[in-house]
């Protein structure tokens, strides 16, 4: 009999069938719950010319699902420490898949929000959950890579709304982009059939049996026997699970990856709620404006695959301290007059440094906490983020109610990537200061 560290087997397992297949159905999770963010910045033109809204007011509905989103993350990143992430994965898909088919049918501003409310529960409360059962299944020396892989299926269905937008929008009107939504639900039972619960659940409910097939499935060179122990290495809490993000010198760093979550989410839903509608205002017309976004999300994938390389071969936390600054620039630039190809390759490094960013800070956050605590630890610093993505489209909408000149909206856009970069930069010194003193804790013993 012998007993086995799960931690140690995955970490050294060998990329296999069984890691292609969690990473491609993770992705395509995040495909339709990219799809369902970027909707509404695909359709804001048309429904504020329909109801006659305000930019204010347009600002206050699209925040709508990012406050849905914000108590999704805290509720559902939490219960799925406890029922296990594929059902909280299930519940989440559900719930937002059936509240955005209603949103094709909302006859006013009210209806409409709130069914966008219910939508955001359930895409706030997914993410976090498939970003740390990918986590948790990667090998060690490909989790930055493969987090972000997966991760890009986010850009993938913000370019998926755009591409549906382009098409659909002068056709069948807006309610059609939401009835799209239809058919990601039909394939809810092929994803709960072939996708793995969490192993680190299965140990921790005594799962063994269940366990052992699916470390079968990590490493099938394991020749793991029916006697065998299974321990997790960091599988036992201390009392309440969020005073545990706070724990053991995590406090400073914690609060770190928050302000860092806030700032990289205002940028990313600014962007993505008023984009189309700022170029539409500079002129371009709505096909255009729309393949803006386009390229935006076209960036945030590209920028999370070669983000998550680097840091899996650098530091990841200072690769995020550099596309942090990139943001900064990139977007303070957009608000000058470019030639198209330059406003396209601004947009571009806009979107791979913001989405591609947001993609890394959560592999940062699953790699960063233990696994008794990262559905909570994710969980809580995508919940705090969300305020950031709540303020994004009201700023946004806020500076166009004022008739602010162009360069000054997009300046104020970049303002949350300088401090981005500081919060990460400090989340650096702090995590090399906590090595050293571990390090030398160790020498002296």
């Amino acid at each position: 009999m012998r007993t086995l560290d799960v931690n140690q087997v995955i970490d050294n397992a060998r990329f296999s069938r069984f890691h292609w297949m969690v990473m491609a159905l993770c992705a395509l999770l995040l495909i339709f719950d990219g799809y369902d963010l970027f909707i509404f910045g695909v359709v804001l033109p048309a429904i504020m010319q329909e109801w006659g809204l305000t930019p204010l007011q347009a600002g206050a509905l699209g925040s709508y699902a990012l406050f849905g989103m914000m108590f999704g993350a805290f509720g559902f990143g939490t219960l799925a420490d406890k029922i296990g992430r594929k059902k909280g994965i299930a519940i989440c898909f559900a719930l937002f898949s059936g509240a955005t088919i209603l949103n094709g049918f909302a006859s006013s501003p009210t209806e409409f929000g709130i069914f966008r409310f219910i939508a955001g529960l359930g895409c706030g409360g997914l993410m976090p959950n498939a970003v740390a059962l990918m986590n948790e299944y990667a090998p060690k020396r490909l989790r930055s890579t493969l987090v972000a892989v997966m991760f890009s299926g986010y850009s993938v269905g913000g370019m998926l709304s755009a591409g549906v937008g382009i098409y659909m929008l002068p056709r069948f009107g807006w309610e059609s982009m939401f009835f799209a939504a239809a058919v990601p639900l039909l394939l809810l039972p092929l994803i709960l059939w072939k996708l793995p619960e969490s192993v680190g659940f299965l140990v921790r409910q005594g799962r063994d049996q269940q366990a052992r097939a699916v470390l079968r499935k990590v490493e099938p060179g394991l020749g793991l026997e029916a006697a065998d122990q299974l321990q997790m290495s960091d599988s036992k809490g201390q009392g309440a699970a969020v005073l545990e993000l706070f724990r053991e010198g995590r406090g400073l760093r914690t609060l770190c990856l928050w302000l860092a979550f806030f700032c990289c989410l205002l940028m990313v839903y600014a962007l993505s709620s008023w984009l189309p509608k700022l170029m539409a205002n500079a002129g371009y017309s709505l096909g255009s404006s729309l393949s803006f976004l386009l390229a935006l999300n076209f960036g945030g994938m590209a920028g999370a695959i070669l983000g998550g390389w680097l840091g899996d071969r650098f530091n990841l936390v200072k690769v995020m301290v550099a596309f942090f600054v990139s943001a900064a620039l990139s977007i303070s630039l957009l608000g000058f007059n470019s030639p198209t190809p330059v406003l396209y390759l601004l947009i571009f490094v806009a979107g791979a440094t913001t989405i591609g960013t947001q993609i890394l800070l959560y592999a940062c956050a699953a790699q960063f906490y233990g696994l008794s605590i990262r559905a909570t630890g994710l969980g809580w610093a995508s919940g705090i983020g969300r305020n950031g993505a709540i303020v994004g489209p009201l700023l946004g909408g806020a500076l166009l109610g004022i008739n602010l000149p162009l360069q000054l909206n997009f300046l104020a856009f970049a303002v949350p990537g300088a401090i981005a970069a500081i919060a990460m930069a400090v989340f650096a010194i702090s995590q090399q200061r906590s090595r050293s003193a571990a390090t030398g804790a160790l020498a002296a013993s």
